[in-house]
């Protein structure tokens, strides 16, 4: 015998019951999604909801209404919403609500909470009808309330039966409504949910050639794991940080003005527009989204751009301390390891997302070579990021002199750095240092002319032939005031 928490499920076509009027989907849906970089929601061996990610929904319903005060159940809805940030109106004004209760669908029962409001039949093992009418709850057992005004509870059962083309599922909206007369309406529904979420997927193919050029793809990826399906919904992305102030739910959508508008590249990519502080994209076509899959759209239309590949050698931060400090040993040396970077300029507003890079072998089939992530990036803004560590290349940083004159408020330091390229082809090595034992400072020598310095860094850029090796030597001098000078 089946139990209940096993039950099987079968359609059937039939006209619905009175008492509690059920409300079906219609096709206009509208959804904005907001950014998220939850790992659950992307992940392909995720099986089930994420109660992750934000939209807001807004979606037509048709409603069978009876004349007066009466119940309304609205079912498949997603089943991590904000009972607060409901809202339900009807743009004919024939009928407006008293109260909601949103039923979640948790729990083993949680496929019979869509069924609420709906007519069933709950048959028994041998297929024999143990009760019929309307669900009025599931949880240890099944409520139904039948045509001649009877209410049942059924404990034990092996299957229903439910009327209708679609086995309603998700969380359902349970509505009081005053109604001016009987008949059919439209109503709008939106709320916000959880288990929906986009970012941006970029993949950068290197050209071949002396020069860093690269065919750029863009696109957006939309995960879905909110628990129910959506069909021909028309997709509005947002790009940006809102701040969320609800650390358990959904929150509700602030209000938005809009602002700058750009114009699509072609009729296949979305509409760029402006949304408060935010970017907005609209996809031009309505799209499916069913639930447990990860969809992907194009942001831009592929371009070739020119780009900054680094071999980089960086010691330190831009720290600044309190006071001098006057220790031989702070800051000794890094690691050996040389990091290679690619440094591209947007071309357009680019939103956070995760760029992976190719590049062809010898026999011109591309290979992975690193993934990074980019931040929101405006018009003109650079982005960068690093694809792993250099396998031919290496460093090694040891300090060749100290001193300091704490009565005459100076101190001198000096570094050597040797490079080694066990490759074929010679390279240039971006050594990047970062003096700061005081905010004062002054280059005194150094083996090659800086390509950069700031306040804060010094650049070399130091070629290093193949098979070979190189030597960059520096030295700065510290100084500072006596207010500044540490204590004993």
């Amino acid at each position: 015998m089946t139990t209940p928490h096993r039950t099987a499920f079968v359609l059937a076509c039939a006209t619905a019951l009175a008492g509690i009027s059920p409300a079906h989907a219609a096709n206009d849906t509208e959804l904005t999604l907001y950014r998220s970089d939850n790992a659950a929601l992307y992940a392909s061996n995720n099986g089930g909801s994420v109660d992750d990610g934000y939209a807001v929904v807004r979606e037509q319903r048709a409603l069978t209404l009876a004349a007066g005060t009466h119940d309304v159940v609205i079912g498949d809805l997603p089943g991590f919403l904000d009972p607060e940030a409901l809202a339900l109106g009807f743009p004919g004004g024939d009928a407006h609500v008293i109260s909601q209760r949103l039923l979640l669908a948790q729990g083993a029962n949680a496929a019979f909470t869509g069924l609420t409001g709906h007519p069933v039949e709950v048959l028994g093992s041998g297929g024999q009808p143990l009760a019929s009418g309307t669900l009025l709850r599931a949880g240890d057992g099944l409520l139904v309330r039948g045509n001649s005004g009877s209410t049942t509870l059924v404990s034990s059962y092996a299957a229903v039966r439910t009327n209708g083309a679609d086995f309603p599922t998700g969380s359902s909206l349970s509505l009081r409504v005053d109604a001016a007369r009987a008949g059919q309406t439209k109503a709008v529904l939106s709320y916000p949910t959880s288990g929906l979420g986009w970012r941006a997927a970029y993949v950068a193919t290197l050209q071949s050639g002396v020069a860093c050029r690269m065919q750029f793809e863009s696109r957006a990826s939309i995960a879905n794991r909110s628990g129910r399906d959506w069909r021909d919904a028309q997709l509005t992305l947002i790009a940006g940080e809102p701040n969320m102030a609800k650390a358990q739910a959904p929150r509700p959508m602030m209000a938005m003005a809009r602002g700058y508008s750009a114009k699509a590249e072609s009729a296949d990519m979305p509409q760029q527009d402006s949304v408060g502080d935010y970017r907005s994209y609209t996809l031009p076509a309505a799209v499916d989204l069913p639930d447990g899959s990860v969809s992907q759209v194009p942001l831009y239309a592929s371009r070739a751009l020119d780009c900054e590949r680094t071999a980089l050698y960086e010691n330190g931060n831009s720290f600044q301390p309190q006071q001098p400090i006057l220790s031989r040993d702070f800051n000794q040396g890094g690691g050996s390891a040389i990091v290679s970077t690619l440094k591209l300029k947007a071309f357009d507003s680019l939103p956070a997302g995760y760029l992976r890079v190719l590049t062809a072998d010898r026999h011109g089939t591309p290979q992975f070579i690193g993934e990074g992530r980019i931040n929101d990036t405006p018009k003109g803004s650079d982005a960068t990021i690093t694809l792993g560590t250099a396998f031919d290349l290496r460093a090694e940083r040891t300090r060749t002199a100290f001193s300091a004159d704490k009565a005459g408020y100076t101190m001198d330091e000096a570094f050597r750095i040797n490079l080694s390229n066990a490759g074929d082809s010679a390279r240039t090595v971006t050594v990047r240092e970062h003096p700061s034992r005081w905010r004062q400072w002054t280059l005194v020598s150094s083996s090659s002319k800086p390509s950069q310095q700031t306040p804060d860094t010094l650049e070399f850029r130091v070629e290093v032939p193949a098979n070979g090796k190189a030597v960059l030597d520096y030295a700065v001098r510290y100084s500072w005031t006596a207010d500044d000078n540490p204590q004993p």
